[in-house]
């Protein structure tokens, strides 16, 4: 028989040692894990981390809502894309064995860091208000919250232990061009229809 593998133990190591290991979540993803670290960057978009502290296991998205005024032909599949995001990473826990009941969870972002057409504050306002309804309808305590003002943050998780390092930060225009570049192109693809032509179907 071959050597057990080592894990490797991030909490005990410094934040940036943790950052330089962690898987990274772009907008519009989500992200299932036991042992590696989640990180995502955020401007306007909203990071919900689940967590159910029993089995041990986490998760991160990365959302942000659409403009439902601007979404084109009416497809509502552009409509769903923060339901759709937190229905994905639940069932994505619950499908390995993590209990809707036990979980916990953090939510970070909704800065207003960045103009689209003058209405980062309302998105900004309406991801984090969505994510603390959500998070109430469906029963899962937030423990845990860092939400608007101006700044971009760097949110680190740590799905074994449900820990989370959130660091806001005073954008440069470096930073302030790459989350602007990533949350457009997000958010264009939020207002094309679906190249299938099916809905969303959530469960």
């Amino acid at each position: 028989m071959g050597a057990p593998v080592a894990t490797v133990d991030y909490a005990r190591l410094p934040v940036k040692e943790i950052e330089r290991h962690a898987r990274s979540v772009h907008p519009g993803a989500w992200a299932v894990e036991t042992q590696k670290p989640l990180s995502t960057l955020l401007g306007s978009c909203v990071a919900v981390c689940l967590f159910d502290p029993m089995l041990r296991i986490g998760g991160l998205n990365h959302f942000m809502l659409p403009d439902m005024g601007r979404a084109r032909n009416g497809d509502v599949d552009s409509l769903l894309s923060g339901n759709f995001a937190m229905e994905a990473l639940l069932n994505a826990l619950i499908n390995k064995g993590a209990k809707k009941v036990r979980l916990q969870a953090k939510a970070f972002g909704g800065g207003t860091i960045i103009d689209t057409d003058g209405g980062s504050l309302s998105i900004g306002m309406r991801n984090a208000g969505f994510a603390k309804e959500w998070l109430e309808r469906e029963g899962i305590p937030l423990v845990a919250s860092d939400f608007l003002g101006p700044w971009s943050r760097k949110v680190l998780f740590l799905p074994s232990s449900g820990e989370a390092f959130c660091k806001r930060m005073v954008t440069n225009m470096a930073t302030a061009d790459v989350i602007a570049r990533e949350e457009r192109a997000y958010a264009e693809t939020l207002r094309q229809p679906s190249p299938t032509g099916k809905k969303i179907e959530l469960f």
